[in-house]
Formats: C-alpha cells, sequence, structure tokens
C-alpha cells in the first residue's frame, strides 16, 4: 500500500546540489569566519582572539538548528561541536584567555578517538551506526575504519598540541582553518579504497534480473 501524497517540505523541494552547498557553508561558515575576524580586528591579540571566539561562537549557534531543519534530525557531531565550543570558548572570553580556544581542538578530536575506541573495545561500532545506512560494509570494514579514523584524530590531537603551544595566534588560527580541514578531506579520500574493499553488495529486489 502506497502512502497518501503529501505536500513536499522545503528541504525535499530544494535540489539536492543546493542541499550540499547549504550543508558546506554550514560547516565551513563559521570557522571562516573565526579566521577573518581574528586577522581583522584590531587591539592586542588576545583581544583580537575574544573578538573572533565571539563570531565563531554566534555563527555555530546560528548553524545549528539550520543544520537540524535540514537534516529533519539532530545532528551529533554538530551538537557535540556546539558544546565544545560554548564551553571551551566561553572561558576564552570569560577569562580572557586564549588557551581555551586552542585547547578545543585537542579535547575534540581526542574526544573522538577515545569514543570509537571504547566502542570497538566493546565489539560496538559507532561510525556504522552515524553511517551504516550510508555506506553498507562488512563489520570487518567497519573495524578497520574506526582504527584508522581514531589514529587520526589522536594524530591531529597531538599536532594541535604542538601548533598552540609552539606558534603564534595568526599560525594557529591558519592552521586551525587551513590546515585541519584539509587534512581531514585528504585522509578521507584516502579512505575509500578500503570502503570499497569491504562494501556490501546491494541486493537486487525479487523478481528482477
Amino acid at each position: 500500500m502506497t502512502e497518501p501524497e503529501s505536500t513536499p517540505s522545503p528541504t525535499q523541494e530544494a535540489p539536492s546540489g543546493s542541499k550540499a552547498l547549504l550543508k558546506l557553508v554550514l560547516e565551513l561558515g563559521p570557522l571562516i569566519l573565526f579566521f577573518f575576524l581574528q586577522r581583522k580586528l584590531e587591539g592586542e591579540p588576545i583581544d583580537r582572539m575574544v573578538g573572533a571566539t565571539k563570531g565563531f561562537l554566534a555563527a555555530i549557534a546560528v548553524a545549528f538548528p539550520i543544520a537540524w531543519w535540514l537534516e529533519r534530525k539532530l545532528p551529533v557531531m554538530s551538537l557535540v561541536t556546539l558544546v565544545l565550543v560554548g564551553l571551551f570558548g566561553g572561558l576564552t572570553i570569560w577569562l580572557g584567555d586564549s588557551t581555551f580556544i586552542k585547547l578545543k581542538p585537542t579535547v575534540a578530536s581526542g574526544f573522538i578517538a577515545l569514543v570509537l575506541l571504547a566502542g570497538l573495545a566493546r565489539g560496538r561500532f559507532f561510525l556504522k551506526v552515524l553511517l551504516g545506512e550510508a555506506m553498507p560494509m562488512t563489520d570487518e570494514g567497519w573495524r578497520l575504519l574506526t582504527l584508522r579514523w581514531s589514529g587520526f584524530f589522536l594524530f591531529v590531537a597531538a599536532l594541535n598540541e604542538v601548533v598552540w603551544r609552539t606558534q603564534s595566534d595568526d599560525t594557529w588560527t591558519t592552521f586551525k582553518v587551513w590546515g585541519i580541514l584539509p587534512m581531514t578531506f585528504v585522509f578521507t579520500i584516502f579512505q575509500i579504497g578500503l570502503m570499497q574493499r569491504h562494501a556490501i553488495p546491494e541486493e537486487e529486489p525479487e523478481g528482477e534480473a
């Protein structure tokens, strides 16, 4: 029995390309704004960082409900980002200490890695829970992908510690926006081969040749 026709939601009406573009803007927009404000605001380095953090936090607070509306479900990773930026960004603004916002990538990446590894130790693949419908794979594929992503996030956490402790605010901001994102993109591309090797073929509907 087919379901009765209903009026399409705004997200259903939007072309998939427009939806993907909007998602990209929601993800990258706050980071680019943070970079721009940190470079363009005047004053002492800490004043520039606090001002950039205020803009970053405000942009994420606006982007989160839009992402929720767009996906029609709670965006878990966006929620984690909002909470962590709210915590560490709030401390930076309140105490006037940029250390906290610089620690955010370390804590976020380390937290994700530990969650993935904890799930793996219990025989659970959290990546499968998040992405399983879009990328059907064998459990061995999910195990290997979990190990790889865990290692990557630990690497990012360690690298962030080295950069913010040894470099200027300008250099760290550049690394955060134009370093971590490209590394993540390149790493993702290199996982395609693994996902293809362990992909589960789609079953053909009964009755089709």
